[in-house]
């Protein structure tokens, strides 16, 4: 099983693993600061041994490292992992993001079916079953969300005790199951924009992104 240390701590950037197995340019290792592709957050980047990810994939309890090429090191060996920074960075601070206008989303709206949502590095979103437009509602949302967000509120994730497994994402009184990575404050997130997106008959997205 694949350690998971981006769940112990999100902001390392390198770490020294020993190396479990290689198969072709597929390498496991015994433990990973890398998040795989889940729960609509995007693939990290970054490197194994030197050697450029070409991207990862959850495999049972195990993450596996595809690597541009063959490995120049074997089973056994320690190598070093080193994360692309400023991508995980954008996408902790775009996904706690999301969470926080999903909610203040909810309260003006009421509670609606969410059919998909995704983090990446230059935007968040959040996809609704709604029969109107939720435009009318972005601006309130957005300046609740940066009110909120200005308020230097911790942010914390952790295991779900009643489920082996889960993990839970905390900040004030919202909380929800989630298995991404974070940010610790909610004043790294900074300002935020949203946009409304048609994205078909009776559904509605909102697009997160960061006012820079």
């Amino acid at each position: 099983m694949s350690r998971k240390l981006f769940w112990e701590d999100p902001y390392m950037k390198t770490a020294k693993v020993q190396v479990v197995s290689i198969d072709g340019t597929d390498v496991v290792v015994d433990k990973t600061i890398f998040f795989a592709f889940s729960g609509g957050q995007a693939d990290d980047y970054g490197s194994v041994g030197g050697i450029k990810l070409s991207g990862l994939r959850v495999e049972g309890d195990d993450i596996v490292h595809v690597l541009e090429r063959e490995a120049d090191f074997s089973v056994g060996d320690e190598v070093e992992l080193a994360l692309d920074w400023d991508r995980r960075y954008r996408i902790m601070k775009l996904h706690s993001a999301a969470h926080i206008v999903y909610f203040f989303a909810v309260d003006l709206i009421g509670q609606k079916e969410l059919i998909g949502s995704n983090v990446d590095v230059s935007k968040s979103r959040i996809d609704f079953v709604m029969e109107c437009s939720i435009g009318e509602y972005l601006p309130e949302i957005e300046r609740l969300s940066n009110e909120f967000i200005a308020g230097n509120r911790e942010i914390v994730t952790q295991d779900d005790e009643d489920n082996s497994g889960r993990r839970i994402w905390v900040c004030g009184d919202m909380s929800m199951p989630c298995g991404g990575t974070h940010v610790k404050n909610t004043q790294e997130i900074g300002v935020l924009r949203l946009k409304r997106k048609n994205i078909g008959a009776g559904k509605e997205r909102v697009e997160v992104m960061l006012n820079e």
